[in-house]
């Protein structure tokens, strides 16, 4: 098994345009990533909202809660 240690003693084994052209794919992969993430979240909350488990609330609701999770011991 290649360790975090490895890969990086092999990264910095290239030239530095390589070890940036490795950052710029890393960087934009790490973003799609996110952005599939992000999508399947949306998707959750939208099918949840459909259904019924969540409804619809207002900006001073929404800040209350928010205020009264933050608030709570159990964090």
């Amino acid at each position: 098994m290649i360790t975090f240690e490895d890969v990086l003693d092999v990264v910095s084994q290239l030239p530095v345009e390589q070890q940036e052209e490795l950052i710029d794919i890393i960087k934009r992969r790490n973003a799609e990533v996110r952005r599939r993430q992000i999508l399947e979240e949306c998707r959750e909350g939208l099918a949840e909202y459909r259904s019924g488990t969540l409804k619809p609330q207002t900006a001073e609701e929404v800040i209350a809660d928010l205020r009264n999770y933050l608030e709570s011991p159990e964090l």
